[in-house]
């Protein structure tokens, strides 16, 4: 065999594998470039769900303290909504705070979270401050109240039961409440007769309700930077636990802590639990 037959005979080869050489650059770049294409996907997937639980998950959290008709400032409103803000947000949850509101002030921050709500909104409401119940209906008394009688009550409180109807008529996943205003407010000696406590709050559908007392029933503030109810459902709010499950563990908890003498209040409708935190 010569020279010239053997660099004949050898082209092939370098043909042959110039072309395998060519056709696995072809297949890693093409590999490389679904790669990127599968983590800009992820990484835009990733962003829509961070946006999606933040903007599915909203609260208004009113702490009421200074109130001209009692003889000191409730201290414990507002640090209850203080540090159940500062855990809501820690878990992604979209709150607008209100402190010492007047019933312009609890109207406005109404119609702002009722604007935020949307098909698949889990939506909380928290309240602390002084609450009455007047016609069976439990109301949230502003900072401004001027109550004399039993009418006044309704004209200038807020009603719990309306705000969950408002809730309701904007089509929220599921509504959560707690009312903290379990409270012997300082208007009881006004009226020739009154009931103690909140009245029974019945939850529409898809709801949660938890107070901090049976119906009917006052409790007395702890000397702590909490309230009692408030102090509890901080230990158990976090992003793993459903709200259900969070508001009667801290039901539980309070009620054997206090042998019986302080029992919340839950009531629910929900068709399944949800998290409170996204």
């Amino acid at each position: 065999m010569n020279l010239t037959q053997v660099r004949i005979s050898r082209r092939p080869v370098t043909i042959a594998v110039a072309l395998v050489g060519l056709v696995s650059l072809a297949i890693g770049a093409h590999a490389a470039l679904n790669k990127r294409a599968l983590d800009a996907a992820k990484a835009i997937g990733t962003e829509q769900n961070v946006v999606s639980h933040g903007a599915s998950r909203v609260a208004l959290v009113i702490g009421n303290g200074h109130y001209p008709d009692a003889s000191a400032p409730l201290a414990q409103p507002i640090n209850d909504a203080r540090g159940l803000t500062a855990a809501l947000r820690a878990q992604g949850v979209d709150v607008d705070v209100v402190e010492d509101a007047t019933r312009d002030d609890m109207s406005r921050a109404i119609e702002r979270l009722k604007s935020k709500i949307r098909k698949d909104t889990v939506v909380m409401l928290f309240f602390g401050g002084y609450g009455i119940q007047a016609g069976r209906e439990s109301y949230m008394i502003p900072v401004d109240a001027a109550i004399w009688k039993e009418s006044d009550v309704r004209r200038t409180g807020v009603s719990v039961e309306h705000v969950l109807e408002a809730m309701t008529e904007k089509g929220a996943k599921a509504k959560l409440v707690v009312v903290d205003a379990s409270r012997r407010n300082p208007y009881e000696r006004r009226f020739r007769s009154f009931s103690h406590g909140l009245a029974p709050i019945s939850p529409p559908e898809n709801a949660l309700v938890l107070t901090s007392a049976t119906p009917g029933k006052v409790t007395d503030d702890g000397k702590g930077q909490y309230s009692v109810l408030v102090a509890e459902l901080l230990n158990n709010l976090n992003a793993q636990t459903g709200a259900e499950s969070a508001f009667n563990k801290t039901r539980v908890a309070i009620s054997r802590a206090s042998e019986g003498e302080q029992v919340p209040s839950v009531s629910s409708s929900l068709l399944e639990d949800v998290r409170i935190g996204g």
